[in-house]
């Protein structure tokens, strides 16, 4: 099994429709200048650009129109002439290289660059599939849920990335179905062999194949580290990161020993997580010198979506989360300055 991870040149992008003429790609005609030091970052399960409903539907999201609904200014309003142009979109529950690289395009557009300004990586270039219907009444749209992975988009106008700054996979944790948990004892990575039985859910664990980089920004220097988690659903009832561990402050959540390197050698640090797991502190990734943003429920009810960040956030007057956010999971973002 080979560690999937690829340098940006592997992934260049390729053209999509013509440039947007929005509030938004109009607001990005202002020299780059006039934002001012801030790195605009955002997280988000983006479940396939497919949504759930409460009575089994789907409905499909088109990328505009989800980056559109989470996109927002300094006020944390979306669609206004303020709403510049993201640094880092740190996402969850893609299918792959191709609708990463298909969402970078419609975000470079959207904002009145070529296509190519934002890129991505990923964990799995292209996933096997797994699961049958995804709850979803139409099966067409629930087969668009059966490949997911994780990735992270940039901006190339204010970030660069070196082929060696892109960590290796690394696997979440899990309780097997059936497992006595013993305070962690029974836990173990989830990946081969010790992850679903049959054949249905064989691949499922590569959903939770987390990867992180190292970017520099380009006017200053500065270091930046992003990774993309997503926990297995089993880590809501039992917090697991690896073989009898349960993860850090029994939150589920372990870094790599790739990406740990990464993050030891960057001064901003950023972490997105779907954890699948409720009350997890802001405190939690302390040790790493990081704190939690946003604590308003991000799915349904519930708060299983986190964003972590070591760096001066600015405050937001909707903690950090954005209710009208096209997707089961509402975004969470941090505008940071450096």
């Amino acid at each position: 099994m080979s560690s999937h991870y690829r340098a940006p040149g592997a992934l260049a992008l390729a053209a999509v429709a013509a440039l947007a003429t929005t509030p938004i790609a109009q607001a990005q005609a202002a020299p780059a200048a006039a934002e001012g030091r801030v790195l605009r970052v955002y997280n988000n399960n983006i479940e396939n650009l497919v949504r759930n409903n409460a009575d089994g539907t789907c409905t499909r999201i088109s990328g505009p129109d989800r980056l559109a609904s989470m996109l927002v200014d300094d006020d944390g309003k979306t669609g206004t002439s303020g709403v510049l142009a993201p640094d880092l979109l740190i996402v969850q529950q893609v299918r792959g290289t191709g609708q990463a690289t298909a969402y970078a395009d419609q975000l470079s557009a959207m904002f009145g660059h070529p296509a190519g300004t934002y890129k991505a990586i990923v964990a799995w270039d292209n996933p096997e599939e797994w699961g049958s219907t995804h709850k979803c009444s139409q099966q067409s749209l629930g087969d668009l849920k059966k490949r997911q992975t994780n990735g992270i988009i940039y901006n190339t106008r204010t970030l660069s990335l070196a082929a060696g700054d892109i960590s290796k996979y690394w696997s979440a944790g899990w309780l097997k179905p059936g497992t006595s948990y013993n305070g962690g004892a029974g836990c173990t990575l989830y990946k081969p062999p010790d992850s679903d039985d049959g054949t249905t859910n064989q691949y499922k664990w590569k959903r939770t194949s987390a990867i992180a980089a190292r970017f520099t920004i380009k006017e200053t220097g500065t270091t930046v580290f992003a990774a993309t988690m997503h926990l297995p659903e089993q880590n809501g009832a039992n917090a697991c990161a690896g073989a009898g561990y349960t993860g850090i402050a029994n939150s589920g959540i372990h870094v790599g020993a790739d990406a740990t390197s990464l993050m030891n050698a960057s001064t901003i640090r950023v972490i997105g997580i779907d954890a699948n797991r409720t009350n997890i502190a802001a405190s939690t990734l302390g040790g790493f010198g990081m704190n939690g943003y946003g604590a308003r429920a991000t799915s349904g009810s519930r708060k299983i979506d986190y964003l972590f960040v070591k760096g001066t956030v600015r405050p937001s007057s909707i903690d950090h989360t954005v209710s009208s956010t096209k997707s089961n999971h509402l975004a969470l973002y941090g505008f940071i300055d450096f």
